[in-house]
């Protein structure tokens, strides 16, 4: 249950966006945050899941196709711009994760977050999913190339962001709780303003 500081946190009605690399934590703060934020949450690999199932393929299979055509890519990016539209005028408390999430949600966006972790914390924390590092350096790889292709993002740029952390220096309760500190602490009235984020055209 939240404390009165988070509850109070959830009440400014913040859109927050977290994006990260693969085993940076990016799930594990999500679902954190909105657990303790009680608030709305959605993340890119639902969407994409959505997106297979309306399909009538696999994950492997739509990650393939996805591999052949841009088209994948853009239907996800369209989907989760409509959510970050839909949420952004909503006044509601919200928390939208995607590697894009930040470039997608734009200055909608109250609180933009990026983690990462060295490389060998990442693959130690995957090593129970069926992805391996070679697997997922050669998926990072892929995934900046396009996102540069698509929309000339480049993910290395870290100056749209509000907060990026190394979570390999906390524990997922300690980071959970690092990041609740800042979003408390957070005063919209007081803002001095956020590096403005070109806007996103999927």
């Amino acid at each position: 249950m939240a404390n009165r500081e988070e509850a109070s946190a959830s009440e400014r009605n913040l859109f927050v966006t977290v994006s990260g690399a693969p085993g940076a934590g990016v799930t594990t703060l999500c679902e954190g945050l909105a657990d303790a934020l009680d608030c709305g949450y959605v993340s890119g690999g639902e969407v994409f899941r959505e997106i297979a199932e309306e399909r009538g393929e696999t994950l492997t299979e739509l990650v393939a196709a996805a591999g052949e055509s841009e088209e994948i890519d853009r239907a996800l990016d369209r989907r989760l711009h409509s959510i970050a539209e839909e949420w952004g005028a909503a006044n509601k408390s919200f928390i939208l994760e995607s590697r894009l999430a930040a470039w997608i949600a734009g200055n909608r966006a109250d609180l933009k977050i990026w983690l990462d972790a060295p490389e060998q914390v990442r693959i130690d924390r995957t090593s129970d999913r069926e992805e391996m590092a070679s697997e997922m350096r050669v998926r990072e790889v892929i995934e900046e190339s396009r996102y540069e292709s698509y929309y000339g993002i480049d993910l290395s740029d870290q100056s749209i962001y509000d907060l990026s952390i190394n979570t390999g220096r906390w524990g997922p309760d300690g980071l959970i709780e690092f990041v609740l500190t800042a979003i408390s602490a957070y005063d919209p009235a007081a803002d001095e303003g956020a590096f403005p984020t070109p806007e996103f055209d999927p």
